[in-house]
């Protein structure tokens, strides 16, 4: 049988979604077509003897416990010379699952242009994430076609609803002609592997969500201030556990807001940044290992941290290295440091404005 080129696996995405539509609007379960066949999931040789892995959900996967974020240094305009050689790095010290989206880095899309980069030549050792912020099927088929486009390949192993952090978010992913039908699509038509849901404004929002549909992943956001301030770990986390989803912690060091190293911009530039609508003045209160253990001690199957260099990354994958869960009292000692500084840390549950 002929295998599917890229070419072949793109032209699917001009194809129209009547057939997603009509399974949304009947409530039915998508059937798992067998139009392309997918490559074996991916492997780093690396990544058993770097790091403990776990399950991401029931996937098949198994996954370091640190996993690259696309944010940081991969963010940044013009930054192939840092942002490249932070992902080689992070693939040869054995981190196997790397994060991205199309909007991180502008209409550029910078993060999927070095990742791409790297994926030329490192594709099978990589399992790849990436995300659309786009509320409709076409939207989204924009969005997944220059997606393989800059990412270098033929097909993604998790594309994901990106930012679900409102009741009008869902009801758009999920009406007729919405986001939804193009995840469906794709994922029948083996573009994309995996189909999962991001979100770290609400947990309301993601609770409907996961309800709505079997998604394989969920993305979310998960620090030692969480229980302060609309908390996910309260009754979103024990709905996915349930659901057995592959669960990706994020903003684990809140952009650097919860870390004792880590100091305020002056205030003017918080003012200019979407972060300033949770103004810091003060630095935050624990070292990193505290804020990965954290993290980690939950059920969750990795957890993804942007850096900006690869001195930043060997220090994560060496934390991730040395895990080990931490006791409830040591948990509940954390949790009460952060409270201080729990707004600031959890800033991206203030504001509106292009959430990342």
């Amino acid at each position: 049988m002929k295998q599917p080129t890229s070419a072949d696996r793109r032209k699917f995405l001009k194809t129209g979604g009547a057939v997603a539509a009509g399974i949304l609007a009947s409530g039915a379960m998508p059937a798992r077509a067998s139009v392309t066949t997918l490559p074996a999931l991916p492997v780093n040789a690396r990544t058993q003897a770097e790091m403990p892995t776990r399950n991401l959900g029931k996937t098949g996967y198994k996954v370091g416990i640190f996993s690259l974020g696309g944010q940081a240094a991969l963010e940044r305009a013009n930054n192939f010379d840092i942002a490249v050689p932070i992902i080689e790095r992070a693939l040869d010290l054995g981190v196997n699952y790397l994060d991205t989206s199309s909007i991180y880095g502008g209409p550029e899309r910078w993060s999927e242009q070095y990742v791409g980069q790297v994926m030329k030549t490192r594709r099978q050792e990589a399992f790849v994430a990436t995300k659309t912020k786009e509320r409709t099927r076409d939207g989204s088929m924009r969005m997944i076609e220059k997606s393989l486009k800059l990412l270098n390949t033929d097909h993604v192993d998790l594309w994901q609803l990106h930012d679900v952090g409102l009741p009008e978010d869902v009801d758009a992913i999920f009406a007729k002609g919405g986001a939804m039908e193009a995840l469906i699509e794709m994922h029948d038509q083996k573009v994309v592997r995996f189909l999962g849901v991001t979100g770290h404004y609400r947990p309301e929002a993601l609770m409907d969500a996961v309800n709505r549909y079997p998604f394989d992943t969920i993305l979310m956001a998960m620090n030692a201030a969480d229980a302060h301030i609309h908390s996910f770990t309260d009754q979103l986390l024990p709905l996915v556990v349930e659901k057995q989803m592959g669960i990706i912690g994020m903003k684990v060091p809140a952009r650097g807001r919860l870390l004792s190293s880590w100091t305020p911009p002056s205030l003017e530039q918080q003012q200019h940044s979407w972060e300033g609508s949770a103004i810091a003045t003060s630095p935050g209160v624990m070292k990193m290992r505290d804020a990965m253990h954290f993290t980690l001690t939950h059920p969750v199957s990795t957890v993804i941290i942007g850096c900006d260099n690869i001195a930043q990354l060997e220090e994560n994958v060496q934390i991730a290295r040395e895990f080990t869960p931490l006791s409830q009292k040591q948990m509940a000692a954390l949790n009460e440091l952060a409270a201080p500084v729990a707004k600031q840390s959890l800033f991206f549950r203030f504001t509106d404005r292009s959430r990342g």
